[in-house]
């Protein structure tokens, strides 16, 4: 066996570590597993004795040594490998320092405090985008400097700030908020409801009817008219809804009973006839047609009017649907003599009233009127006329009247159709 005596051998590279294993040989052992080295940095000693490398023994895998000689049982077998020394990669604790990769704490969370001074802050993002700090007074989580988010220390609040608008919100210990604006409370929260300072910016929705309060709003600064809205409560506690004036109209026209409600008006101008739709029996029980100054287009020619029970498609005109006065008729004769278009004659004036014409009987009309005739003579029609008196010669549900000239088309003039409402 090569090699000499001794304890410790020198060596020169003050950047290395040892590591030593000892083991008590057994009789004739040659092997000796799962040491773990650098191969070419491994010295190995028989009871002290330093082996040679390649002479005594082999070390050529990192992990096993063999002997060239067996052993005898009871040798000592020191092994000592050297292994190469780093220096820590670490940053000063007094002068700081950029960490290049992630810090990861080995147990998977930090157990302990980690402490930063008044406005020392936490960047993240490559441009430092986002910070995290204390001023001394207050929190902020800051976004590249044009928002944040302010955490005060000198009571409950949050304050939301950007380059352009600001929002505070206030939030005391019983559970109230109030959000401001510029350091102006603008909307308050409390136990029974909302409170806002200032108008409030709604989209096309608008507001609900709840919050409405109207007593500060504008006079609409003119008369109502049927197309003008309203707000209802649908039944009482029901959805509010809209309604139109038209609809108040026609409520107040069936709690006046008897009372006479305005359907329809229609003005003449060359007009063949004027007809009139508006029959409705749920609401009215008869009706009045008012003329004001009808005027034929044809002189000496005599107004007549026709009923409908189709709604206004087909209006009755046989030789013997009306009767007039003991004279079965085609139309019911509305003036008895001719009316004229000269100019002092200033066409037909007065009213025809209609009796219930949805009962399944026969529909009774009266005709008031007066007119100037051909010969230029004031004509008076009354009720107790017999030529004002007509009925319809057959039982039908009438919905529908017509008015027309024997002759020619309507001059002027402005009929009107009132309804008689149920009581």
């Amino acid at each position: 066996m090569a090699g000499y005596i001794g304890g410790r051998v020198a060596i020169s590279s003050p950047q290395q570590i040892e590591t030593k294993h000892t083991l008590t040989a057994t009789a004739s052992q040659t092997s000796i597993p799962n040491i773990g080295y650098t191969v070419g940095a491994v010295h190995v000693y028989q009871n002290g004795v330093r082996l040679v490398d390649g002479t005594d023994y082999t070390a050529t895998n990192g992990s096993t040594v063999t002997l060239e000689t067996g052993a005898t049982e009871g040798d000592q077998i020191v092994i000592v490998s050297h292994g190469s020394f780093e220096t820590g990669d670490v940053v000063s604790k007094a002068s700081g320092g950029t960490f290049a990769a992630a810090m990861n704490y080995p147990g998977g969370a930090v157990t302990g405090n980690v402490t930063f001074g008044d406005s020392n802050k936490i960047f993240m993002g490559a441009s430092s985008d986002l910070s995290l700090y204390h001023d001394g007074s207050n929190s902020y989580l800051q976004d590249g400097g044009t928002g944040y988010l302010v955490i005060s220390s000198d009571g409950p609040g949050v304050r939301i700030n950007s380059d352009t608008a600001e929002v505070m919100a206030d939030f005391t210990p019983n559970g109230a908020a109030t959000l401001y604006h510029n350091n102006a409370a603008k909307v308050a929260t409390t136990a029974t409801g909302i409170t806002v300072t200032g108008a409030i910016a709604t989209s096309a929705g608008g507001v609900a009817l709840t919050s409405l309060d109207i007593d500060g709003g504008t006079d609409i600064g003119a008369a109502l008219v049927d197309a003008d809205l309203m707000i209802v409560d649908d039944a009482a506690g029901g959805t509010n809804r809209k309604a139109t004036m038209a609809r108040l109209a026609t409520y107040m026209g069936t709690k006046i009973g008897g009372g006479l409600e305005f359907i329809s008006s229609s003005d003449a101008s060359g007009s063949a006839n004027l007809s009139f739709t508006g029959f409705d029996a749920t609401k009215y029980d008869s009706y009045k047609f008012i003329f004001h100054n009808v005027i034929p287009a044809t002189d000496n020619v005599f107004l007549y009017m026709r009923t409908s029970t189709d709604g206004g498609t087909n209006y009755d005109s046989g030789g013997s649907d009306y009767q007039n006065y003991n004279d079965n008729r085609a139309f019911m004769l509305i003036t008895s003599a001719a009316a004229g278009s000269a100019a002092n004659e200033t066409g037909v004036c007065g009213e025809v009233t209609v009796f219930a014409p949805h009962l399944t009987q026969y529909t009774r009309v009266n005709a008031a009127v007066t007119f100037v005739d051909t010969s230029g003579v004031s004509i008076p029609a009354t009720l107790v006329d017999p030529y004002g008196s007509f009925i319809r010669l057959s039982a039908a549900d009438v919905d529908a009247v017509q008015f027309l000239y024997s002759s020619g088309n309507i001059e002027t003039g402005t009929i009107t159709m009132y309804g008689i409402v149920n009581s």
